[in-house]
């Protein structure tokens, strides 16, 4: 749980007996490899902050095959935000792609969790901007970047996503096949 303090800590200044409280409003869930959160179609009624683990977001695009839009690791939320705002249909899944402990909140929940710790608001704010300024960031580079380029420019700023997940969900969050990533990491160990 100090995990969780340390993290509020870069945003927030809280004292002990407040995250005692703060932490009273969510739920902490241990959950498998390959465990679903949400599936598409669900309601999405939580927001996820990984302890330790990790998570994915992805669709199942026309042609039936998975594409991942956003994993979240250590010290990261995930959720559809779209869907978990208004409490309508996920147009997504979430899973983990290892085992992974989280803490869960509901939107109901969260609001209580405001009310009483108004400090949160603010990290909230910050964690909602960052999100954006991310994704902002993310679909410039898929604009922009040749598919190399890419995938050298995901490699260098998150090599530890390269080491801990499989090669297949890298490339799908990357829009590529497994075998097109594997041409590209062969041409350039050459």
């Amino acid at each position: 749980m100090d995990t969780f303090k340390t993290h509020l800590d870069k945003f927030i200044t809280i004292n002990d007996e407040d995250y005692s409280s703060v932490l009273s409003f969510f739920q902490i869930m241990e959950v498998k490899k390959k465990q679903n959160l949400l599936v598409e179609g669900e309601v999405c009624k939580s927001m996820y902050f990984v302890l330790n683990g990790c998570l994915r977001k992805f669709f199942v695009n026309e042609k039936g095959v998975e594409q991942t839009t956003e994993f979240a690791i250590e010290n990261w939320w995930i959720t559809d935000t779209f869907a978990f705002e208004r409490q309508i249909k996920s147009d997504f899944s979430i899973q983990s792609v290892e085992r992974s402990t989280i803490l869960v909140i509901d939107l109901e929940t969260q609001e209580l969790l405001l009310k009483k710790h108004p400090v949160m608001e603010r990290y909230f704010r910050m964690i909602y901007q960052r999100a954006y300024a991310s994704s902002e960031r993310r679909i410039r580079y898929l604009y922009e970047m040749s598919r190399e380029e890419l995938y050298i420019h995901f490699s260098t700023q998150y090599p530890w996503f390269i080491q801990r997940i499989p090669q297949y969900l890298i490339a799908s969050f990357l829009g590529f096949t497994p075998e097109y990533l594997s041409e590209i990491r062969a041409k350039l160990r050459s």
